[in-house]
C-alpha cells in the first residue's frame, strides 16, 4: 500500500520560490550575462517552512 505524505506548507516570504538567479551587469569573456544565486533568508533555500510546534502546559 503506498503512504501519503502531507504537504509541507510553502514558505510565506518566497512564495515556493527559494532560489533567484540576479544578474550583476557585467558579461563573461564569452559574451553570457555574469549571475549570482540568491537564496531565502527565511527557508534557507527549501521553499517549505515547518510547522510550528504546540506549546503544552502540564499540571498549574
Amino acid at each position: 500500500m503506498p503512504q501519503h505524505t502531507r504537504p509541507r506548507p510553502i514558505c510565506g516570504h518566497c512564495d515556493g520560490f527559494p532560489s533567484v538567479a540576479i544578474t550583476t551587469g557585467t558579461r563573461t569573456s564569452t559574451g553570457q550575462r555574469q549571475t549570482i544565486t540568491a537564496n531565502c533568508p527565511a527557508c534557507h533555500g527549501t521553499g517549505h517552512t515547518t510547522a510550528a510546534r504546540a506549546h503544552i502546559r502540564i499540571g498549574a
